[in-house]
């Protein structure tokens, strides 16, 4: 199955949900990064979550960042999603393994820890809107309800999941539920939404079982006046960097530390955090930006 997201209202229009699968783009991040079974789950929750928040935002080429900052072993955690369904991201110590939990799953919030996760906004204009939370759990899932309930005070439910096993990533994705203002004073319709998505068993149970987000949003809103929007977007992990990016990187350390490259390593290697491509720069690359910079230097005297 593609990954994909899906969109869809529910009790005339006051219940929002939205729906993902990345388990494809999940795979692709764990083998570019490199990932432990933890750190796999911890991210493409992450990348999930960060999916869904961005796919709220109105403005063509707005992006989200989740940042997670914790105490535990796996260090911080950074997630950049647009609204085009794109997403890349990292954690800091890929390689980190734990034991499962007191539940038999993979212990992400003991990987996390304590701390506080970050979360920016970006609409394309202006300052990007920036707020920040404590964690709750570490958990992920837990974080960015609490994130959405308390910074942008919208009641929220957030189910994620990702599967990984010996031969990879098989399952991945997550679903989230918004009560907007209209509905929340519905307190039997919200006692009922609370009580369906306590009832879910994960989300990753669902896909293996098969299940299409269609049919998922089916069986839980199904009685409640569920409308699903037909067109589907397509999700994937890119990242924008370039080899071009990196030689603007280089020269801002100027010719000094370049000319030092040149003479102790006969080059610079650069590597993206954010997806793992390795760039080489030659000497012959180094020379040619000291003579650009050399060149402006000239012309602004």
């Amino acid at each position: 199955m593609a990954d994909q997201l899906i969109r869809a209202t529910a009790a005339d229009g006051g219940i929002r949900a939205v729906g993902v699968i990345t388990t494809r783009l999940t795979e692709e991040a764990r083998g570019r990064h490199k990932l432990s079974y933890v750190a796999t789950a911890a991210l493409g929750r992450s990348m999930a979550a960060g999916l869904l928040m961005a796919s709220s935002m109105k403005r063509v080429g707005s992006r989200v960042n989740v940042r997670v900052k914790g105490d535990g072993p796996l260090g911080g955690i950074l997630v950049d999603a647009g609204l085009d369904g794109t997403v890349r991201g990292y954690v800091e110590n890929p390689a980190v393994e734990l034991p499962p939990n007191a539940k038999g799953k993979l212990d992400v919030g003991g990987a996390v820890g304590r701390g506080y996760l970050y979360v920016v906004r970006d609409i394309g204009y202006g300052f990007p809107y920036s707020s920040t939370v404590e964690l709750v759990s570490g958990e992920i899932g837990d974080d960015v309800a609490h994130y959405l309930l308390n910074s942008e005070q919208t009641p929220s439910a957030l189910v994620l999941g990702v599967f990984v096993g010996a031969g990879g990533v098989t399952a991945a994705g997550g679903l989230l539920i918004q009560v907007l203002p209209k509905a929340a004073r519905d307190e039997a319709l919200v006692a009922k939404l609370e009580s369906r998505v306590a009832g879910l068993a994960g989300f990753t149970p669902l896909l293996q079982a098969g299940k299409t987000l269609t049919e998922i949003f089916d069986d839980l809103l199904g009685d409640m006046g569920v409308k699903i929007f037909p067109e589907s977007q397509i999700l994937r992990f890119h990242c924008g960097c370039s080899f071009e990016r990196v030689l603007g990187a280089l020269k801002i350390l100027g010719a000094a530390e370049l000319q030092d490259m040149i003479v102790k390593d006969d080059g610079a290697e650069a590597t993206c955090d954010f997806c793992g491509s390795v760039y080489q720069a030659s000497s012959d690359h180094l020379a040619q930006l000291i003579v650009d910079l050399q060149g402006s230097s000239s012309v602004s005297g």
